[in-house]
């Protein structure tokens, strides 16, 4: 981060199990320090307790950041769903359910930050698998944004929309402006821009990229996506 820039990046770390099939905390807390982001969205945190200690705990320990939780399912062995790390200030933290009829539980976190002497706002969000449930989630999820003012803001997260011209998208172009990600999914040979970062104004995105680095590749079944702001 400058004077003036900061960069930010959202991960699906598919609760910890890399490619391998194997599960780690190790190697994404690893990408996370390798990829120096002052904020970073998480989706399909799987916050297992073990030894007293749980991955959420880990996570801002071993990064050195703040966390904030935003669960969408209560399970016995601990929380699962949304995050957001952030070295920045938190000055006020939303969260809202998304979830969609007998489907799995979603939701949407919203982090007001504090950068440069100003609010900055932040959305994770996770979004269904079927297009029916997409459209529904999109909406409310656009209904929070606008419900009082939030410029800047940022909306990142796995948006689970295999069709850059399916309905959902449509709808976010209308609130972010078009929508350019490169593919993030497999993380093996990525083919499918399933993640996001969109900001308005849309002027405030500098560049996107996807971290490609080999740690990356064998920690989640996604690549992060990198976005630097200004």
């Amino acid at each position: 981060m400058t004077d003036t820039s900061l960069r930010l990046a959202t991960w699906n770390i598919h609760m910890a199990v890399g490619s391998d099939g194997q599960r780690d905390l190790s190697r994404i807390i690893k990408v996370i320090r390798q990829l120096r982001a002052d904020v970073i969205g998480l989706q399909e945190v799987d916050n297992q307790i073990d030894n007293d200690q749980d991955d959420l705990h880990r996570l801002a320990t071993q990064t050195g950041q703040q966390i904030i939780a935003g669960p969408t399912m209560k399970r016995s062995r601990g929380d699962y769903g949304n995050a957001l790390l952030t070295s920045l200030p938190v000055n006020n933290v939303e969260r809202y359910d998304l979830s969609f009829k007998n489907r799995e539980p979603r939701g949407l976190l919203i982090v007001e930050l504090e950068w440069q002497h100003s609010p900055l706002h932040v959305a994770v969000t996770h979004l269904g698998l079927r297009p029916r449930e997409r459209r529904d989630q999109v909406r409310r999820l656009c209904t929070h944004l606008t419900a009082k003012e939030r410029t800047p803001l940022v909306l990142m997260g796995d948006f689970n929309e295999w069709f850059i011209w399916g309905r959902p998208l449509r709808r976010l172009k209308q609130h972010f402006g078009p929508i350019h990600s490169p593919a993030t999914f497999p993380s093996r040979w990525p083919l499918l821009q399933l993640d996001h970062i969109l900001t308005e104004p849309q002027k405030c995105l500098v560049k996107k990229d996807v971290y490609r680095h080999t740690s990356a590749r064998y920690a989640s079944d996604h690549l992060p996506l990198v976005a630097e702001i200004r």
